[in-house]
């Protein structure tokens, strides 16, 4: 019987291992899977390259790993949001590395390698710092940049309503790159609020698939 659903945030998160490259859901404070990034931070690994919106907020989450030393680099659209205090200082004493890039960018590159696709041409960055190093071409009088699909060896999102085959609802913000995230990644994760009994989720009503998702661990609340 197919039942991804795990007992415990230790369990879920047990594969992943040093230097793993991981994408981690949110938009503010919406959809960030806290208690999954509580769980990775008390296993210990190290060296890790961060995919997410943003770096990080207060002592937290993505941030909370920054300030332990067990993040390489971030990979992210906006690394300074209001208290990012962490990152910064981290940054500028040359503890971690970024790569910035525009959002639309970023959605872009996770959606490619969850579709299998190669890369892809957008105009966005043409002409400015996002262009060093990568190729550039004028196509009918308009520039573009070549980017490349931005996948990941896991992903750690925070969905509303999971079954045991790993279909997962979201709540309103809270679905922001969940979706993508769990396409582009080989081991997706997912906290919910709640599981659900097979066949209690309406088909139409499914945002991310089973077949993307490999685990899937309930811890409660309604954020």
């Amino acid at each position: 019987m197919l039942d991804k659903i795990c007992a415990s945030l230790e369990e879920a998160v047990a594969p992943i291992q040093d230097g793993a490259v991981i994408l981690v859901s949110g938009f503010g404070d919406s959809g960030i899977p806290f208690e999954l990034m509580g769980a990775v931070m008390d296993k210990g690994v190290r060296n890790l390259t961060i995919v997410s919106n943003n770096a990080g907020t207060h002592e937290t989450g993505i941030a909370g790993l920054i300030k332990a030393g067990r993040v390489r680099k971030v990979v992210c659209s906006h690394p300074r949001p209001p208290n990012a205090q962490t990152f910064a200082s981290a940054y500028r004493a040359g503890q971690v590395e970024l790569e910035c890039m525009p959002q639309g960018t970023l959605a872009e590159r996770l959606r490619a390698a969850g579709a299998g696709l190669g890369p892809f041409f957008t105009p966005t960055g043409y002409g400015t710092l996002v262009a060093e190093g990568k190729e550039q071409r004028v196509i009918n009088g308009r520039g573009y940049i070549l980017e490349q699909p931005l996948g990941g060896d896991f992903a750690l999102v925070r969905a509303h309503l999971g079954d045991r085959w790993g279909n997962l609802t979201y709540r309103w913000a809270g679905r922001n790159f969940g979706p993508v995230m769990c396409m582009a990644a080989r081991h997706a994760i997912a906290q919910v609020n709640r599981t659900v009994q097979l066949g209690d989720l309406e088909p139409e009503h499914v945002m991310t698939p089973g077949i993307f998702v490999k685990a899937v661990v309930a811890i409660g609340g309604e954020r």
